[in-house]
């Protein structure tokens, strides 16, 4: 398997990461984003033995779109404290089954895991081990199919917060669940993986301290109507 680089260089690894694949921490014999990225970079630099990379972020197996690894534990070590402050803008698209009445606005949930179902769900602040999670999002472009009735939203959503599933689980309890994403209550189907796409991602580059911004295309499978 290959991944789709959007950025190189010494410090930093960006791919547009596929549906289907794990980020990391699966079973030695099944294949992850960090396995498929050290074999990567082990063939091109031909290098011998354990290649380094640091995970500082995370996408769901079935989510897609820009994923940043860090080539260095200096690297790893800042971009972390760049996502610890909030200081990374990370802006998904996502696919979802109806039309929202409302054209932007804020979602704001606490969250917990639901270990029994290895899922989280929505809960109330006083509750043990309760998450604040909170996204902004806004709608732009709808969908009306008479014939199948799969009425659907394009929905950019910013997060504010970084929650396990945060953005699949605010969208269902919104009433508007993510394309494909059968855990949290969808009924429509779709090519591969979900309908939720890691966007565009903007942040301080860890060791030349200049701006950077990563914009990966939505796949190839999205609706064309979303694409154009």
């Amino acid at each position: 398997m290959q991944l789709a680089v959007l950025y190189e260089d010494n410090h930093l690894l960006v791919v547009n990461k596929p549906p289907g694949l794990p980020t990391m921490g699966v079973a030695e014999d099944r294949a992850s984003v960090l396995t498929v990225a050290k074999d990567y970079l082990r063939d091109k630099y031909n290098k011998p033995g354990n290649v380094y990379l640091g995970i500082v972020s995370r996408l769901d197996a079935p989510v897609t779109g820009v994923l940043v690894i860090a080539r260095t534990s200096k690297a790893a070590s800042r971009l972390t404290e760049q996502f610890r402050r909030r200081e990374v803008t990370k802006s998904y698209l996502a696919l979802v089954a109806g039309h929202p009445d409302q054209q932007s606005g804020r979602l704001e949930h606490y969250l917990r895991k639901d270990e029994r179902h290895r899922k989280m769900h929505t809960t109330n602040a006083s509750a043990p081990d309760a998450q604040h999670a909170a996204l902004s999002f806004e709608v732009i472009h709808t969908v009306d199919d008479t014939q199948t009735r799969r009425d659907t939203s394009l929905v950019r959503v910013g997060l504010e917060t970084g929650r396990k599933h945060q953005i699949r689980v605010q969208l269902s309890k919104w009433g508007y669940p993510i394309v494909g994403d059968r855990k949290y209550g969808s009924t429509l189907a779709f090519p591969q993986g979900i309908a939720l796409h890691s966007h565009r991602l903007v942040m301080e580059h860890p060791v030349r301290k200049e701006p950077m911004e990563i914009v990966a295309p939505l796949p190839a499978w999205w609706p064309s109507v979303v694409i154009e």
